[in-house]
């Protein structure tokens, strides 16, 4: 995959595919790109899409400087820039949707759309002891833990499944790879906990969709629907039902590319 210096002073990785509108596609806590699974190529059917490993993880350089929500906006808007692409829909999950909030108010002219899943716009204590208990194990460098507590992003359903264990074989390239990268998610985890726009999010501009699992349990439901009632005009789509977990994309790929390119769609079809 190709790489790219930005202006912030790091080199990012990443990869484009398909043709159209360009749909930029932003990573959740600990991820690469491969974790976008089935995702990325259903979107590309109809869109050009971006995806690229944050700062300090996948093939992305660590660069200088802190680790926060704003920072990685600064990287994702950098990356726009040396990609001469003025303005692109963005797709973010989890950690990925925060930054997007960011990028949307920091950068509004970049925004054609704020796609925002599994999202949040302050902790509160629930959300707060789930994230503090799966940043541990990076703490302690114990990537077994690690894998372990992952589990809880998704579905009762997947996780009792007989070759699950099997399915995850394909996607441990896209998880931290040394130490270096277990550090670099540890201040990951830290900007997920430190993450606060809910008193901002009625500056976004950009036309907003709100996407969140009812089996959620990282990014719960509650929290979500905060936020696209912080945003002026944003849908709002909860997905009920097995496999509407944090990571309904890999589970559930079908529903969620149908309700993103739906949502985009009617966008385009409103001029």
């Amino acid at each position: 995959m190709p790489r790219i210096p930005v202006r912030t002073g790091t080199t990012l990785n990443y990869e484009i595919s398909g043709e159209g509108d360009p749909l930029l596609l932003i990573m959740g806590t600990s991820g690469a790109i491969p974790l976008w699974g089935e995702l990325a190529p259903r979107l590309a059917r109809t869109h050009r899409v971006i995806a690229f490993d944050n700062r300090g993880l996948g093939g992305s350089d660590r660069g200088e400087g802190p680790i926060s929500v704003a920072s990685l906006a600064e990287d994702a808007s950098a990356l726009l820039e040396a990609l001469e692409i003025p303005k692109a829909h963005v797709l973010g999950w989890s950690l990925g949707s925060a930054i997007v909030q960011e990028l949307a108010l920091a950068h509004p002219d970049q925004v054609a759309s704020a796609l925002l899943y599994a999202t949040w716009g302050r902790c509160d204590g629930f959300q707060r002891s789930v994230l503090t208990a799966l940043r541990l194990p990076y703490v302690h460098r114990d990537m077994e833990s690690a894998m372990a507590t992952a589990g809880i992003a998704f579905s009762p359903q997947l996780l009792d499944h007989p070759d699950f264990a099997e399915m995850l074989v394909p996607m441990l390239p896209a998880f931290p790879q040394n130490e270096a990268q277990m550090q670099v998610t540890v201040e990951q985890w830290d900007a997920d906990l430190l993450h606060d726009s809910i008193d901002r999010l009625g500056g976004i501009t950009a036309p907003t969709l709100v996407v969140v699992g009812e089996q959620d349990l990282l990014t719960p439901q509650w929290q979500a629907k905060k936020v696209a009632d912080a945003i002026p005009g944003a849908r709002y789509e909860l997905v009920t039902g097995p496999g509407s977990s944090h990571g309904m994309h890999i589970e559930r790929p079908e529903d969620l590319t149908r309700i993103v390119t739906g949502f985009l769609g009617d966008l385009a079809k409103a001029g």
